[in-house]
């Protein structure tokens, strides 16, 4: 899920021996598929991945319609744009038409198959603030458990363990984005593209996408 400025992010997977194989998920599909929910959770992975990648295009996009010159070194993102993935397909929110949405997508998928893997993580995705979250909770309980019970001590350890927290989500939730929250999309296929409402009512437009299995 993502919930201003130009991010320039390094290759993710230039020194990385574990790079995305498209087969990857497909063959572990042959091998273990009888798990029941695994092809949903690797769908969810792929279109989280999608929906990531859909918001950078879409702010490229909007970024070149405003500036001339745009430097596709660095990533901009649209701050006003958020997504939420299910393992059907993606809600995207804010103000998108449907030739661009549809054109981001495609743009997406597309730059996924010539190796831009880095559109799969995003710097305002909830796994990112989830990370920021346990990280704080266990720094806190840690040092709250080390270090004397006296109310000065408390409170030094909490300031310290929250600026720790501050200092490595960021990379860590990096990290988990890349491993376990998200995966590169070979498999998707755009179906559909609506406008539509998320479960709790709130206005969006709906990404479908279907499987397909790679040889």
């Amino acid at each position: 899920m993502t919930t201003s400025t130009n991010v320039a992010l390094d290759n993710l997977w230039d020194f990385d021996i574990w790079k995305p194989q498209p087969t990857q998920d497909t063959e572990l599909l042959k091998q273990i598929g009888f798990i029941p929910g695994l092809k949903e959770l690797l769908m969810l992975r792929q279109v989280h991945a999608l929906e990531h990648a859909t918001v950078w295009v879409l702010s490229e996009m909007a970024q070149r319609s405003t500036f001339d010159g745009f430097n596709s070194s660095n990533q901009a993102d649209n701050e006003t744009l958020g997504g939420l993935s299910t393992e059907k397909g993606f809600y995207l929110y804010g103000q998108v038409n449907h030739p661009d949405l549809q054109k981001a997508v495609k743009q997406a998928l597309e730059r996924f198959n010539r190796g831009e893997w880095n559109l799969a993580v995003h710097p305002r995705c909830g796994t990112n603030l989830s990370v920021t979250m346990l990280l704080t909770t266990g720094l806190a309980l840690g040092t709250s458990l080390l270090l004397p019970r006296g109310p000065i001590e408390q409170i030094l350890g909490l300031a310290v363990a929250t600026t720790a927290a501050a200092q490595l989500a960021p990379d860590l939730g990096q990290s988990v984005q890349k491993y376990l929250t998200t995966a590169i999309p070979f498999n998707l296929e755009l179906t559909n593209i609506s406008k539509t409402q998320d479960f709790w009512g709130h206005p969006a437009h709906f990404v479908s996408v279907t499987w397909r299995d790679l040889q």
